[in-house]
């Protein structure tokens, strides 16, 4: 059984007037809605909004302790329905255990945490570093649970030595570190005859960038077509470019362009980004900053 949580929301106007007033949004439910109608009876179903609209100024406040009575019974008879449910048809896994609800205890996976945050009114508990989910959920849990233990299986430490060993082993393996190898360098290929500003946000086929320095050395054709294929040069030549990475506060201060980048923008290497790049880029940065800062306080 689920059971959708309750939710508020003030409404700006009443029903056809300028009067104040809250919604309230529930699951449908003939007892409880008798229950509201008793201690609400001037509210009004309203189709458009897809609530129960209460009017007065003290509506919202009305509204919060009202539900809070009423939802702490609806909960528990749901929690005892999904014990019952539970006992009638128990689930055996090693990541589940059974208390006064269920603790899912996993090794780390997206996967695991992506289906558990679809699970209504699960939550994870610093303290047990599990996520506890309540048993009016059982239905949900249950529904999602054979995604959940074969993500829990695959993101086993044996299990993902094994697929390290599979990778290290596969031709794609020298590959990539090979292209990492040439990241670490930070240099770009761009045409002789179009180089790009220095000191300022741009967008390549390596991502955003902010070049530094331009000496002239030539780049070598091989590796340029190895390595950065999309980037040509026509009659001129390639010579490289260093580059950094831009910081938040420099991201935030770039100017977006206003259109996309041309076919010959893309043929030389180097754009102005739109603004839906730079927004992205914007949240990397700021996650990349706040991690190191992070790490640098523990290790101080």
């Amino acid at each position: 059984m689920t059971v959708k949580a309750p939710e508020f929301s003030v409404a700006p106007q009443g029903a056809g007037d300028d009067a104040p007033g809250a919604t309230a949004a529930f699951p449908y439910d003939r007892m409880t809605v008798e229950r509201f109608r008793e201690a609400f009876p001037r509210a009004r179903w309203r189709d458009d909004l897809g609530a129960w609209f209460v009017p007065g100024a003290r509506a919202e406040r009305r509204l919060t302790a009202w539900m809070g009575r009423e939802w702490s019974g609806v909960l528990a008879y749901a929690d005892q329905r999904g014990r019952d449910a539970f006992a009638f048809e128990p689930m055996s896994s090693p990541y589940l255990e059974v208390a006064d609800g269920f603790v899912v205890r996993t090794p780390y996976s997206r996967a695991v945490i992506a289906e558990l945050r679809a699970v209504p009114w699960a939550q994870w508990d610093p303290a047990l570093k599990a996520w506890r989910v309540p048993f009016r959920s059982v239905e949900e849990l249950r529904r999602r649970w054979p995604a959940i233990e074969e993500a829990a299986r695959l993101a086993e430490p044996e299990e993902r030595r094994k697929r390290e060993e599979s990778r290290k082993a596969s031709p794609e393996h020298a590959e990539r570190r090979a292209e990492a190898a040439e990241r670490r360098r930070r240099r770009y290929p761009v045409p002789e005859d179009a180089q790009p500003p220095l000191g300022r946000v741009l967008m390549t086929h390596a991502g955003c960038v902010m070049f530094e320095a331009i000496n002239g050395e030539l780049a070598e054709p091989e590796v340029a077509a190895r390595f950065y294929p999309g980037v040509t040069a026509g009659s001129a030549v390639l010579i490289w470019a260093a580059w950094r990475r831009p910081s938040h506060a420099e991201l935030v201060q770039a100017w977006p362009a206003h259109t996309p980048p041309s076919p010959s923008d893309l043929a030389r290497g180097w754009w102005q980004p739109t603004i839906e790049v730079l927004r992205e880029e914007r949240r990397r940065a700021a996650s990349l900053e706040r991690a190191k800062a992070t790490l640098r306080a523990r290790q101080q």
